[in-house]
């Protein structure tokens, strides 16, 4: 009897720990794309309704020079296309998921933080395209600045700020200093309509000025989903609740 039971325990647990990482059968999946300086633990407080999925999606270093559109279609094969599925990414992700939603076909496509095109981005990064100062920092100094850079300009990571610095600490210098420079220099000026994008009003990252979007959260910063994980739970299950 205590040999069934521990055999039965041992196959409750390798479902719970392969759930998120590969989909269970005849649920929609959403893909979950994070942000640049991110991981699978920024979507830790996602909750998906009953009938749903989520796949982890992690990102390799891209190659020198690599444009985000050519980045992103390196996701292409890692998404089942034979049954439905949901993209969903937050900051570098929803720019991501924008190029992808232009090739594929999914049921819906949710960003969050982010930018569906350049003209939704800080003048910062129209700066450096012109002078691409970006390029002439080591990649040291890039991810040096991008700490010290992440607790001034989202003050909100003090809610969870062990977690923010451990996935931006895990970074590799040259992922960081070469995405930096595939978002400086990303032309995008329309997009999918398809997309539904969740933006925070205090959102010091990408402001929420020059954002066009369909759902805002009052206080949301660029870490809110995390920080506000149960409005945007709210406002998912909302999304995920009306036709494709």
């Amino acid at each position: 009897m205590m040999r069934v039971n521990l055999s039965i325990c041992l196959l409750i647990l390798t479902t719970m720990l392969v759930r998120g990482v590969s989909a269970a059968e005849g649920d929609t999946v959403i893909y979950l794309f994070p942000g640049q300086g991110a991981d699978y633990r920024q979507f830790k407080h996602l909750i998906v309704p009953p009938g749903y999925d989520t796949v982890r999606i992690s990102y390799p270093v891209p190659e020198k020079r690599e444009t985000l559109p050519h980045y992103a279609r390196r996701f292409i094969r890692e998404i089942d296309r034979s049954s439905p599925y949901i993209l969903m990414g937050v900051s570098l992700g929803g720019m991501i998921c924008t190029e992808l939603a232009d090739t594929l076909d999914p049921l819906k496509t949710i960003i969050i933080s982010s930018a569906k095109t350049t003209g939704e981005l800080p003048g910062r990064y129209t700066f450096q395209h012109k002078i691409p100062l970006n390029r002439v920092i080591p990649k040291g100094i890039t991810k040096a600045g991008a700490r010290i850079l992440q607790g001034i300009v989202e003050p909100d990571r003090r809610y969870d700020k062990e977690t923010f610095k451990d996935m931006l600490k895990r970074k590799d210098p040259t992922y960081l200093k070469r995405t930096v420079d595939m978002i400086i220099n990303w032309q995008r000026n329309t997009c999918p309509p398809q997309i539904v994008h969740i933006h925070g009003n205090r959102d010091h990252t990408i402001p929420v000025r020059n954002v066009h979007y369909d759902y805002l959260v009052d206080g949301g910063s660029h870490m809110m989903i995390i920080t506000h994980a149960g409005e945007i739970n709210r406002i998912i299950e909302k999304i995920l609740a009306e036709n494709p």
